[in-house]
Parts: C-alpha cells; structure tokens; sequence
C-alpha cells in the first residue's frame, strides 16, 4: 500500500475558500523515497500522460492505486458527487516554467481536480500553490499548499475554484487527475497531452543528435 486512504477518508472537507480538502503525507512516509525514485524520466515540461512514458515500481503501484475503486468512493462521498462511470484522467509533470500556474479555475468538463505532490523539500517563493478568492489577485488566499512529501489536494471544480502559484521555473514533481464528465472529453484530452509529450520527446531527441 502506498497511499493512506484511511487518512483521507478521516480529514474533514473545507469550504473556504470553495469545497476541498487537504491530506499532508498521503503517501506514507516509509514508501514516498520510492516513489520519488521511480518517478518516471519525462521529455520536457509540461503535462505528459502515463501512455507516454515509462512507468514502474513504486510510482507504478501509485498509480493504480489512484485509479481504484476505494480512492474514488472517497471521493464521491466527501464531495457528494456521482464518480461511479466518470472517466479518470492523470497527466504527470516533473518542471515547471516561469509562465505556468496562472490563475485559473479548471475547465467545465472537469468534476474533480486531484494533485499529489513529490517534491522532497521547497524553500523558494513561487510553486507554492495557493487556494484563490477571486481570479484577480493571487495575493487574496485562503490557503498556501508547499509541493512536498506527498501533500494531496482535492477540489471540486466550480467558477469559484480559482487557484495558481507564483512564478517558478525548475523541477516541481506533481500528478494532476481529475474525473471529467464524459470519455470523449478523457480520450481528446489524453492525445493532446500524448501528442504533445512524443512531439517534446522528437525534439529532445534531435537535438542531442545535432
């Protein structure tokens, strides 16, 4: 077992400033170097699919669990939405650019956003991100979350969920899923990532042959 659902399941929801919730060490501690160290070798920055890259050991196991029918009851019964026969999608990052983490509220066809963070300290400014009350000024939090040791943050999508990070630009190690409304939504969204993880491995690869 890699992930602490018992945890989850017994951190309350919180509203302000919109519903989510917040499970520091989802990861149990004994495990999380493991999966730091499985995290998969990606081509760039960006957002990149599972499909599109090597997946093993720890961070594979991760994954599954995510992907398991205990992580998404929890879900839909902390949240009070429906997620049986919703489409779960995970993209992987492992750097961030200076122009990523704007303020944003996450598309329509989104339900529920997950992030688990994997990152083994973070002592700088930006890349901490932060839960908005307004899509104006990201100086107006209700709450700062540090990427790090497997911090998971679960939110449900509405026009208030507004969130984003001051800029950085480096590694920060993250997995974003989120259930969306309907699989042709899943299927478009995975192969723009999928295309956009290859076409950035293309291009790697040209340039060390050049």
């Amino acid at each position: 077992m890699i992930l602490d659902f018992d945890k989850l399941q017994a951190t309350p929801l919180e509203r302000d400033p919109y519903e989510h919730v917040v499970v520091e060490r989802f990861v149990f501690p004994e495990r999380f170097p493991k999966v730091v160290a499985d995290f998969p070798e990606l081509p760039g920055p960006g957002l990149h699919p599972p499909s599109a890259v090597e997946l093993k050991g720890a961070f594979a196991e991760m994954l599954e669990e995510f992907h398991g029918d205990r992580f998404r009851d929890i879900i839909a019964e902390k949240f009070d939405v429906e997620l049986a026969g919703k489409p779960l999608m995970a993209t992987i990052r492992g750097f961030t650019r200076a122009r990523d983490g704007g303020m944003h509220t996450d598309s329509e066809s989104k339900i529920i956003t997950v992030l688990i963070y994997l990152n083994n300290s973070w002592d700088k400014e930006g890349g901490n991100l932060r839960l908005l009350r307004n899509g104006t000024d990201i100086e107006d939090y209700a709450k700062e979350i540090s990427p790090v040791e497997g911090t998971l943050l679960v939110f449900k999508r509405s026009d208030r969920s507004w969130h984003g990070h001051l800029p950085f630009e480096g590694p920060r190690r993250a997995i974003q899923l989120n259930w969306v409304t309907d699989r042709f939504t899943a299927f478009k969204e995975n192969a723009r990532h999928f295309m956009g993880s290859k076409l950035k491995a293309a291009h790697d690869s040209i340039g060390t042959r050049g």
